[in-house]
């Protein structure tokens, strides 16, 4: 039951995940980097402020992790395979099928030799 809850959930915070990297500016990518400025982002020293998009980044990588180890130890829980639970399943009894009325079955045409074809008459 819980892996149902925790899939959708895992595969909406991987979609956020890559929307918030694909957000994210790399190292030294402003404007001024662009045109070769070499003091790009230098108020905070060489590394700058963590951003609310970096914490956001880090707490949803985070939040994968965890739901991929949780969601894979409750597969292993899991029986292995259909088969397999197939066989440990006990065999159920066989209903009985009443046959049906003779009455109720379509006619057979009968099986016969297939028809001659006759000879044509001999002219002279």
């Amino acid at each position: 039951m819980w892996l149902y809850i925790l899939v959708p959930i895992y595969v909406i915070v991987c979609v956020f995940l890559i929307l918030v990297v694909l957000l994210q500016q790399g190292k030294g990518a402003d404007v001024s980097a662009a045109f070769g400025a070499s003091s790009s982002q230098t108020t905070f020293g060489a590394r700058g402020a963590t951003t609310l998009l970096e914490k956001i980044t880090t707490w949803s990588f985070v939040t994968f992790s965890v739901l991929a180890v949780v969601i894979s130890l409750i597969q292993a829980k899991r029986p292995g395979s259909v088969l397999s639970r197939a066989a440990k399943a006990p065999a159920k009894a066989a209903v009985p099928v009443a046959p049906l009325p003779a009455t109720s079955l379509p006619a057979a045409a009968p099986a016969t030799a297939p028809a001659a074809v006759p000879a044509a008459p001999a002219t002279k």
